[in-house]
């Protein structure tokens, strides 16, 4: 980044270490908050720190709260008796998307990776059996990613769940809405006749 000032390579810099954020796109991010009022960028900065400062994880499913429990623990309309168990907080958002789901979760902060170092005592598996045993859900759905890791994760959990009294349960999977079955590949095509259901 010849002729950029000092400054400007070190905010680039900065956003590159971003996933997904490569130099060109850092380099536009940084040209925004250069050409941004010094209200707006005062703005941002403010908002990160905050971020930094007050967002954490909450105590019983770890999703991101403001407090000691974010507002899906806190509420009195979910269905105590179902627990979706997930990957990552951004899944959550995925899923309340939706609107089919009015149940709690417990995020795991991550999927089983052996090569990446990554066993059942990086993620909050005992945190879950914790719960499993106290809180006596009807239905454990687990919802981890259809990757290699996720499949994994959920071949774990389903045994060291089978003892904790609930209906062990995982999303299904196959034919995306709205796709062309002629442009499947066989992995998908698999999938979609394994997780078939009745239709009368």
């Amino acid at each position: 980044m010849t002729g950029f000032p000092v400054s400007m390579k070190v905010l680039v810099d900065e956003f590159s270490k971003m996933p997904g954020i490569g130099s060109k796109t850092a380099q536009r991010l940084a040209f925004y908050i250069l050409r941004s009022s010094k209200g707006d960028a005062e703005a941002l900065s403010k908002a990160i720190t905050k971020v930094k400062e007050s967002v954490r994880f909450c105590k019983s499913c770890n999703n991101l709260s403001d407090d000691e429990l974010c507002e899906i623990c806190k509420s009195h309309s979910r269905n105590k008796s179902l627990l979706c168990v997930v990957e990552e907080p951004n899944d959550i958002i995925t899923i309340e998307k939706s609107g089919n789901y009015n149940g709690l979760y417990h995020v795991l902060l991550g999927s089983l990776s052996p090569l990446d170092g990554i066993g059942p005592s990086e993620l909050k598996i005992e945190e879950l059996l914790a719960r499993a045993r106290k809180e006596k859900f009807r239905e454990i759905i687990i919802a981890t990613d259809f990757n290699t890791e996720g499949e994994a994760t959920a071949l774990y959990l389903s045994n060291v769940l089978k003892d904790s009294g609930a209906k062990l349960t995982r999303v299904a999977y196959g034919m995306p809405v709205g796709s062309d079955i002629g442009h499947a590949d066989q992995a998908t095509i698999i999938k979609a006749f394994e997780g078939r259901r009745d239709i009368r």
